[in-house]
């Protein structure tokens, strides 16, 4: 399977925007205090996985006990913590505060919703912001392609680029996010496509310099308070069972943090990476060039399910959630078979694989196997002027 660039007539382009929109509209009227109560179970689902790894966690080291307590790590960031950001239940009468994005992780709350590596202010404001607003641009943060050009371009073995790849995918959510999101909450840039990225080796090594203030920053609100909470505070509760069993909590700590970086590359990394998979030259134009983007520049997994879904972080639905990143991850299910049927009856390429698969064309495209196509324009061959002009800071644009 692969993407390559096409072109739609005009008025094909404005009976699918409104085809879109009306799909949208009519997840408005069904957005109910049932979604919010499918939240609550999936989250449920993710305390109950964190529960059980450390109520075994304590015996001995095992990889069950990790994992469970990497899924709830996972199940943290990806479903619940990332659509509660995305306002995906703000519009939802009668929910509690913490469960909107303006209460969620505030303040002293952010260590019992979402403590993570990242400051959830600033993931926010790089995720939610500067990636979904510039997909597939140069000035995306998390294009992939981009920001590994040093590796791709390298001189390096083959088998030494993937042993990078893997090391980085183990490590990444400390390495690349942390210091990454808190860089771009205080300096966002707009890259110019072929200009030299923001993601040299040099500029890496600044942000943990500690003389540097953004590194301070890097070290006091995020990386300490992590490693105080999961690598101290928490295997020391476990005391009164002995010596070994804090012990064995740290081991275990240790390998559910390098599962939680490898399931999290797995299902984060390769949702707009591939050779099928479009990388865009110019900003988007219009409502209905930015509708078309997210599509092509987006690929899905298997979906279906609460628990593949969960598994999958709810990001087996990425190509929906970048069309409607505000709507709660309910609504996706019920539309991804919808905006599937639509593509197909306009031509548009609808990518949607295994994970597996996807993290191979992603490691591929990684160590500079293979590239990603480049277009301008996947609309029509001349810009459309019907539709509302694209703005990249009204987020209503995706709301319609």
């Amino acid at each position: 399977m692969q993407t390559v660039p096409f072109t739609l007539t005009d008025k094909d382009v404005e009976n699918f925007t409104q085809e879109i929109m009306a799909l949208r509209r009519a997840a408005n009227e069904r957005m109910s205090i049932d979604d919010f109560k499918h939240l609550k179970k999936i989250e449920r689902w993710g305390k109950l996985s964190t529960l059980a790894g450390y109520g075994t966690a304590w015996i001995a080291p095992n990889p069950i006990s990790a994992f469970l307590m990497s899924q709830g790590n996972v199940t943290r960031w990806t479903t619940i913590a990332h659509h509660v950001l995305h306002k995906g239940f703000d519009k939802i009468e009668g929910i509690p505060e913490r469960y909107t994005s303006k209460g969620f992780a505030k303040g002293w709350r952010r260590f019992l919703d979402w403590n993570d590596w990242m400051l959830p202010e600033a993931w926010s404001n790089e995720h939610n912001k500067l990636h979904h607003y510039n997909l597939g641009e140069a000035a995306d943060p998390d294009q992939v392609e981009l920001n590994l050009e040093w590796l791709r371009d390298s001189k390096l073995p083959m088998p030494l680029r993937y042993a990078v790849v893997a090391l980085f995918a183990a490590t990444w959510k400390p390495l690349y996010y942390a210091p990454n999101t808190l860089k771009h909450l205080t300096s966002t840039k707009n890259n110019v496509l072929g200009e030299e990225r923001d993601s040299a080796t040099l500029t890496q090594l600044a942000l943990w310099n500690p003389l540097n203030p953004a590194a301070r920053d890097l070290w006091s609100k995020c990386l300490l308070p992590y490693i105080f909470v999961k690598f101290v505070l928490i295997p020391l509760a476990f005391t009164p069972l002995g010596p070994i069993a804090v012990i064995n909590v740290w081991i275990n700590t240790l390998l559910a943090e390098i599962i939680s970086n490898l399931h999290a590359f797995l299902v984060i990394v390769p949702n707009h990476v591939g050779n099928d998979i479009l990388l865009f030259e110019d900003v988007a134009n219009n409502k209905s060039e930015f509708f078309l983007r997210q599509i092509t520049g987006s690929t899905n997994f298997k979906t279906g399910g609460d628990l593949n879904d969960m598994l999958h972080g709810w990001l087996n639905y990425q190509i929906e959630h970048h069309l409607w990143p505000d709507l709660p991850m309910s609504e996706y299910q019920r539309l991804q078979p919808q905006v599937k049927a639509l593509c197909e009856k306009y031509g548009i390429p609808y990518v949607q694989e295994s994970v597996w698969v996807r993290l191979k064309k992603t490691v591929d495209v990684m160590v500079g196997n293979s590239s990603m196509p480049r277009q301008k324009s996947v609309s029509t061959n001349k810009r459309s002027q019907t539709s509302t002009q694209h703005t990249k800071s009204t987020p209503e644009i995706i709301s319609a």
